[in-house]
């Protein structure tokens, strides 16, 4: 036990008030963190719980990506959640369609009731002799510092850092004019009006911006890339689901697309992993139907690695496709020699002109919210951890996480997540138990816990806990396979329960 927990113990036998106590604290107020919120409020009804959020609003992701264009690179059948369908008629659909789709979604269920703004949490310490989690928190509208406890910890703000977004070394930058931005930190009064714009990067951000600032008043816009990627065009409103809404209620029409979106997603995703030169084939053949005629296709847009290996960009009704027709924005596939006063400066010896330069450049992960968590008074290491079912860290008591699909939609995994937790601590509680923890099997090999190729992922892989060659510790990206598994008894062998 540590010193501080051992010093609150004595101040409360001294009289001291004690730490506001919750049964489950809820970290993060994003999809997941809502998600984790309903299952926890109706599948426990008598839990108390809260969730802290550091921002001063709840949408994650969806609030704090303010870029022209930003949208969902999932379908919104299955990135909204299975207990509250997504019935607006996008299928893809925009930033703030989809904050005001959280924000009803809370309201409704009294999840915003529960939500603490400016709650950033810091630091957990779980004691043994306890059973509980003390947890500092810095409030981040007034710098104080506070500490409450709690039964279970529920990390739900994802797998990346708010703070900054990714961007390499540029070289020559300082002598560049003009502006700089990179999408993460988008000014709200950025006028991009009669720009020349560079979007350097070709990942979804890339392909969202670059239709997106042409269509709304930039004079030419250039996405420069180092490497293609795999873009796909899907109609921007399910026409299936519409032809239903005809005949069915608009919640059985919305869980019919769900349904279907599960199996063609999740089907063109084994396809690919199956029959990769098929698969790359197929879209090669789709890309360059769209394609204006003096558009190389295999210069700019066929990757070097197979489909997958890294995730696919969705452009809803081909919307890159057409500003390329059109010849409002260009694509380039180079490098960067050096920025120059007025642009960029290719290895090629091309320049591009640019009144501004957008680095989508990529994310920059961070686990939990880089909140320390520590048992008994040592710290965790991250990496020294392996993941039981994606899900809990070996050796952490009383502690879960979510980590949403690489290969779908984020709230797929979350679902699951969220009702097999539920159900850990409803066995618990039936049960007189105190304590859960995952227990590593030593003859389980290490692998990385995210066996995806993507930059963002490759740069801080090592930083994250590992996951293991077999099951239960064997992460893998197939819902269907998960719905499967998550859905059996709670008593595992590698859990261990304690009263």
């Amino acid at each position: 036990m540590s010193g501080e927990q051992t010093q609150e113990q004595v101040g409360e036998q001294a009289g001291e008030q004690a730490l506001e106590h919750l049964d489950v604290l809820i970290i993060g107020a994003g999809l997941s963190g809502i998600d984790a919120a309903y299952h926890v409020g109706t599948g426990l009804p008598g839990a108390s719980y809260a969730v802290l959020e550091m921002r001063d609003t709840l949408g994650g992701t969806w609030d704090l990506f303010r870029y022209p264009g930003v949208r969902s690179d999932s379908d919104m059948h299955t990135l909204g959640f299975s207990w509250r369908p997504w019935l607006a008629e996008q299928a893809i659909a925009d930033g703030a369609s989809i904050r005001a789709y959280l924000a009803e979604t809370a309201a409704e269920h009294g999840i915003d009731a529960h939500i603490r703004y400016h709650h950033k949490v810091v630091r957990a310490d779980f004691c043994t002799a306890g059973a509980r989690w003390t947890v500092t928190v810095q409030r981040t509208d007034t710098g104080e510092t506070m500490r409450l406890t709690a039964g279970f910890l529920f990390a739900t703000s994802g797998y990346y850092d708010y703070a900054a977004g990714y961007t390499p070394e540029l070289p020559g930058i300082g002598d560049y004019a003009g502006e700089v931005v990179h999408p993460q930190h988008w000014p709200a009064d950025l006028d991009h009006t009669g720009k020349r714009v560079v979007v350097i990067g070709s990942g979804a951000t890339a392909v969202t911006l670059v239709p997106a600032l042409a269509g709304s008043g930039a004079e030419h816009v250039t996405m420069l890339q180092r490497t293609p990627t795999y873009v796909v065009s899907q109609p921007g409103r399910d026409p299936l689901v519409r032809r239903l809404r005809r005949v069915l209620p608009a919640r059985v029409a919305a869980r019919v697309g769900r349904g279907r979106s599960l199996v063609m997603h999740i089907g063109f995703y084994e396809f690919c992993q199956r029959f990769p030169d098929a698969a790359r084939g197929y879209l090669r053949r789709m890309t360059a139907r769209q394609l204006p005629p003096d558009l190389d296709v295999d210069e700019h847009f066929s990757p070097p690695y197979d489909p997958w290996d890294q995730r696919l960009c969705l452009v809803p009704d081909g919307d890159l496709f057409r500003a390329l027709r059109k010849h409002s924005v260009d694509v380039v596939t180079d490098h960067i020699e050096t920025f120059t006063p007025t642009g960029i400066r290719l290895t090629s010896g091309r320049e591009l002109e640019a009144d501004l330069v957008v680095t989508a450049t990529g994310l920059n992960l961070l686990a939990f919210g880089g909140a320390t968590l520590a048992v008994d008074g040592t710290d965790v290491v991250l990496p020294d951890t392996m993941a039981f079912q994606g899900m809990m860290l070996s050796g952490v008591p009383n502690f879960a996480f979510v980590i949403g699909y690489t290969n779908a939609s984020w709230t797929l995994k979350a679902d699951l997540v969220c009702s097999y937790v539920t159900r850990v601590l409803r066995h618990m509680d039936e049960n007189g138990l105190r304590t859960v923890v995952p227990r590593r099997d030593p003859d389980v090999a290490e692998e990385p816990f995210l066996d995806f190729a993507a930059g963002y992922v490759l740069r801080a892989v090592d930083e994250f806990p590992r996951q293991g060659s077999r099951e239960p510790w064997r992460l893998r990206m197939n819902y269907f396979r998960d719905r499967r598994v998550l859905a059996r008894p709670v008593t595992h062998p590698a859990l261990e329960y304690s009263a």
